[in-house]
């Protein structure tokens, strides 16, 4: 199956169904080399979008994916890359866990210095700050737009009041609204873009590029057994993620994916992330790869996509 294609929202932007982004891989768990022929793989098989993250890797990872960018020779045109802004790279007040102003006209410089571009075409709010208001947020991102540095911007994991918020501000003084969320979903993980979300879909029509398709890798079935020494959820500062992956009942949810995926003639993995692309609010599913490899077997998903039937649907969703 080709790749399918979706608009962002309402806007006019166009997203391969699937993408790919760095989250925790890039530079703490690949080198360049490693990076480029997952970039290569995905660009091969028609993903257009890749996600970053000033956070990701300390910053590391957006220094990666704009030299392999270079490196592979794309027409800026030709591909669609984003960043998120929150976390900071350093320890000062007005520069960590923050979206004041003046963190974000830094921090927006900081990532297109890193990525080696003149503007992003996604700026994600990684994070809401519930002691910056919402009017200084939606100034400040009009304000990057308005100077060229980000085309589109958006929210990642904000509680849907402050989306609404922030809707209602753009709205009243005419400027740049959110177009899209960066939530979780998954098949452990559903009740935000499926409940909390709704009403932004129907008044806003919200667009949502969403991650962790496998639930940081627990619905390819690999930790059902135990948590293998390679793995994420074997790196430092990702306790929680071995926690979240061994409990009984998202064990039980896990092996009924495994079970479907082998009646399909797949993977699980493909099986989670062709799940997550059946739903029309997805924009995009952002998926990730430590090799190669693992790039290949996600974008098989495609071909997954369509043998969803409604019956298949309904084995996953009682296993959710």
């Amino acid at each position: 199956m080709e790749m399918e294609y979706r608009r962002l929202g309402n806007t006019g932007l166009k997203l391969s169904v699937l993408s790919f982004g760095s989250w925790v891989t890039f530079h703490n768990q690949l080198g360049n080399e490693t990076a480029l022929q997952c970039m290569q793989a995905a660009w091969e098989a028609g993903v257009n979008f890749f996600d970053n993250a000033e956070v990701y890797a300390g910053g590391k990872s957006e220094v990666i994916m704009g030299q392999v960018a270079r490196e592979l020779g794309w027409p800026r045109e030709s591909y669609v890359m984003s960043t998120k802004l929150y976390w900071g790279l350093r320890d000062d007040p007005n520069m960590n866990k923050t979206l004041n102003r003046k963190y974000l006209m830094h921090a927006i410089d900081g990532s297109l210095e890193r990525l080696g571009l003149d503007f992003v075409d996604l700026l994600f709010c990684h994070r809401h700050d519930p002691e910056t208001p919402v009017e200084e947020v939606v100034w400040a991102m009009n304000d990057i737009i308005a100077s060229g540095k980000a085309h589109y911007w958006g929210t990642s994991e904000w509680p849907a009041d402050a989306i609404e918020e922030a809707y209602d501000i753009a709205e009243r003084y005419r400027l740049r609204k959110p177009v899209m969320e960066q939530p979780q979903y998954n098949l452990l993980s559903r009740d935000r873009v499926e409940k909390e979300y709704a009403p932004l879909y129907e008044k806003h029509e919200m667009g949502t590029t969403i991650w962790s398709p496998l639930a940081s890798g627990a619905l390819t079935g690999k930790y059902l057994d135990a948590v293998p020494s390679e793995s994420r959820a074997a790196l430092p500062g990702y306790e929680w993620l071995s926690d979240y992956i061994t409990t009984p009942d998202n064990h039980a949810r896990i092996r009924r994916v495994v079970e479907v995926a082998k009646e399909l003639g797949c993977t699980p993995a493909q099986v989670a992330i062709a799940w997550c692309a059946k739903n029309p609010r997805v924009s995009t599913v952002i998926t990730g790869a430590s090799r190669v490899e693992q790039v290949h077997e996600n974008m098989g998903a495609l071909d997954v996509i369509p043998r969803l039937t409604d019956e298949v649907m309904a084995q996953l969703e009682g296993a959710a």
